[in-house]
């Protein structure tokens, strides 16, 4: 298999050579056109001229080297910026729908105009995903007066605005918003109840940028819109003084890998003492289970100021990937509930779900999809399997020559903060810039603290300060800037030795560049790239190094920790079979995630192709596509919508328990893809059997006021919300293999199954 794999891989690697040879070829043409003693109103006539040929029919790629000719001399005369040939090259594979990766500091967001505009000339609009509202504002702006020149129209969407701005903004030829608010934006339409109210067009062309993030890391999130929220309740801090009660290994224990908690036979007995509730496992106490499960997750499996934060009486939650708070963001199921029980906190009851979809199946409405990155490579087989993208990778402009020094590994986490501390005073006090990326909130504070009592001032760029994350960014670059970050995934913001100043950039280079410290590993070989990439930009000298402890989540919990024979010290190991370890270990993970969002795609992607067979047919009767009276129109609408999240409701159920057919023997896939078609084929009938009886009762009216009496009408108020969807998959595998039986036991001897509990063993 080995000898296979490298045949491919340099077959590709031959591919990628040739098509690059291809794009210099077509970079030299582009040199060719030389538009520099054209004045203004000739490349404005020349832009208007492409976009009558793009409006005719000619075909995009024959008008791809006037039109990069023309966008690059409009970036020299109104920003002052000549593309690199490299900029020009990835700008070619975005126009051929591939996924770039593009070093930090190469200019991705230039490389994007080129191809934005050409796909923007037949009309049809261009989005620009980023990954914050900050970063779509600044782009817009940033870039706008090429496009403007040019003769076409680019806005930014940010979230706040009004339906009649946020129309305007996706009228425009290009426009920049993130991909939550554009997905948000397409559930508020899948809602409405006139055309009017509708703030998409038609998807085009789109090109992602951070596709990594986006298009893996966020992909499997859901984005929710409901009825506003109700009441408040409490009884949930009643699940969790039981939780809170009981004892690890006494009363409960933890999967291999940590991910998951369940009671044992103790455990049980225990809570049902506490609780006076009888059997836990009879099907009456079902909603007790629950609680307490979700209970007993929040307690042992979230820790403050590592997973959330609380700020303001409220519950915030904090992203995996890039450590900074997640706006809007709710966990699945009874677990925000219990959360704030565990809080102390009062939790407000969500409204029902009217529409859902995922980040990824949102993008994948566009007909057209590319992508830019800085870290591609490591996962581009996902990127294919899930997308159909092949990822290209562009040579830097200037050849990368930042040293990454091998990982530092210490017995134990005090010699690794005492190893840090010292390496971080030491290279401070020669003032060489230093950016160092922690696990959490709480260990950048922790670290922050601990570099105060050796006097070193530093920048903490975490969850609790996230507002002036770019100017501390654009800073962590200056001579005896210590900047301290929980994740740097996202960001956005280039690190300019000198912060931009060139005096200042000089000495710096110097004393090395900037210094790039992680103080610990991370589950993706990509994410640990992404950090080390904010050194070496643009042929910049600089340097990485990553200090690990034994004692780390990632080392324990994958028992690298049980493999070093060797009495606590105070000095870094020197093993490179443990340095490879850690590596594989990396692989392995990527390779699990991508297994369960594969197995959590196979439950997802049917609810998704009923939903657009849903909407369009309500599309077309929003739209009047469909001969109907006003009246019939919104009745059909009105019912459309009640039954969907009808069906969300079921699917949401029914994804919760289908892993117990496991124990019947039965695929717990296949039986949720035969139940939840057999409850979408019934929708059709339900909604013309309701219609019907409404339109009896409405006897063709078609007065609003009438319509609205009788409950025609949209919610009062509706929110918008993500859902952490990583702790459902970490959930769900909590109903395989023996886990089912030690968790079921006592449900499973009352099924008399106790032989093949046996068995399992």
């Amino acid at each position: 298999m080995n000898v296979v794999a490298k045949l491919m891989g340099e077959l590709k690697d031959r591919d990628t050579r040739q098509q690059l040879k291809g794009y210099r070829e077509q970079v030299q043409l582009i040199r060719k056109r030389n538009l520099e003693s054209w004045d203004d109103e000739r490349l404005q006539e020349e832009s208007h001229r492409l976009k009558e040929e793009a409006l005719g029919g000619r075909a995009l790629d024959e008008l791809l080297v006037d039109a990069y000719a023309l966008v690059c001399e409009v970036a020299k005369r109104k920003l002052g910026i000549n593309p690199y040939d490299v900029q020009i090259m990835a700008a070619i594979a975005l126009h051929e729908r591939f996924l770039i990766e593009q070093h930090t500091g190469e200019g991705k967001t230039l490389s994007a105009v080129m191809p934005a505009y050409l796909n923007a000339l037949t009309g049809q609009g261009v989005h620009v995903l980023t990954f914050n509202d900050y970063l779509a504002n600044r782009d817009a702006e940033w870039m706008g007066p090429i496009y403007r020149f040019l003769g076409l129209s680019v806005n930014s969407v940010q979230a706040g605005m009004n339906l009649y701005e946020k129309k305007n903004a996706y009228a425009s030829d290009i426009t920049y918003v993130t991909a939550k608010e554009a997905g948000f934006d397409y559930l508020r339409d899948t809602i409405a109840l006139n055309e009017v109210e509708l703030v998409h067009r038609p998807f085009h062309f789109v090109i992602v940028d951070e596709a990594d993030s986006l298009l893996l890391d966020e992909a499997r999130v859901p984005l929710v819109i409901s009825g506003e929220s109700g009441s408040s309740k409490n009884d949930d801090i009643r699940f969790a003084k039981v939780a809170q009660q009981l004892e690890q290994g006494e009363h409960y224990e933890f999967d291999e890998f940590q991910r998951n908690v369940y009671l044992n036979e103790a455990g049980s007995a225990k809570a049902e003492s506490l609780l006076r509730c009888g059997n836990l496992y009879d099907s009456h106490n079902t909603h007790f289970l629950t609680s307490l499960n979700c209970a007993l997750h929040v307690e042992t499996l979230l820790k403050r100021d590592v997973d959330y934060i609380v700020r303001d009486g409220g519950i915030e939650l904090i992203d995996e990937y890039t450590g900074r708070v997640a706006e809007n963001r709710y966990l699945p199921d009874g677990l925000q509930a219990a959360l704030v029980a565990k809080e102390g906190l009062q939790w407000t009851v969500g409204g029902k779900i009217l529409g859902t979809i995922t980040i990824q199946h949102f993008i994948s409405l566009y007909p057209g999809i590319c992508g830019m990155t800085a870290t591609a490579h490591a996962s581009a087989m996902e990127f294919e399997h899930i997308y159909a993208l092949q990822v290209m990778r562009i040579p830097p402009n200037q050849p990368n020559i930042r040293i990454d020094h091998p990982h530092r590994i210490y017995t134990h986490s005090e010699a690794k903060l005492k190893a840090l501390v010292q390496e971080i005073s030491s290279v401070h006090a020669m003032g060489r810039p230093i950016l160092i990326g922690t696990s959490s909130v709480e260990e950048s504070d922790d670290l922050a603290e601990a570099l105060a009592k050796v006097n070193v001032h530093c920048h903490v760029l975490n969850a609790k300060n996230d507002a002036k994350e770019a100017e501390i960014i654009a800073n962590a670059g200056e001579i005896g800037a210590v900047t301290v970050s929980t994740n740097m995934a996202g960001r956005g913001v280039d690190i300019r030795l000198g912060g931009g100043n060139p005096e200042q950039a000089g000495l710096v280079a110097k004393l090395g560049g900037l210094y790039v410290i992680s103080t610990y590993v991370n589950e993706s070989v990509r994410i640990d790239d992404q950090l080390r990439g904010r050194s070496g930009r643009q042929g910049d000298p600089g340097s990485s190094v990553f200090f690990v402890s034994l004692e780390d989540e990632l080392m324990v919990q994958f028992g690298i920790h049980k493999l070093v024979h060797v009495p606590r010290q105070e000095e870094a190991l020197d093993d490179t079979v443990l340095l490879s370890k850690i590596e594989h270990i990396q692989r392995v993970i990527m390779g699990q995630n991508f297994d369960i969002h594969l197995e959590l795609n196979s439950y997802s992607d049917m609810v998704e192709d009923q939903r657009r067979i849903l909407y369009a047919e309500r599309l077309k009767i929003l739209k009047g596509d469909m001969p109907m009276s006003p009246s019939e129109q919104r009745v059909r609408l009105f019912y459309i919508d009640e039954f969907w999240a009808e069906h969300l409701a079921y699917v949401s159920y029914l994804r919760e328990s289908i892993h117990l057919e496991s124990i019947a023997s039965r695929n717990p896939i296949d039986q949720f893809h035969m139940q939840i078609t057999q409850a979408y084929e019934q929708i059709p009938y339900k909604i013309n059997k309701a219609s019907q009886k409404m339109l009896l009762r409405l006897g063709d009216s078609n007065d609003p006021s009438e319509w609205e009496k009788l409950g025609l009408k949209s919610p009062a108020s509706t929110r918008t919300y993500i859902i952490n969807d990583q702790y459902s998959e970490n959930r769900r595998s909590l109903w395989t293999g023996t886990t089912v039986f030690a968790f079921w036991g006592r449900q499973i001897l009352r099924w008399a199954l106790w032989p093949v509990y046996r068995m399992s063993k």
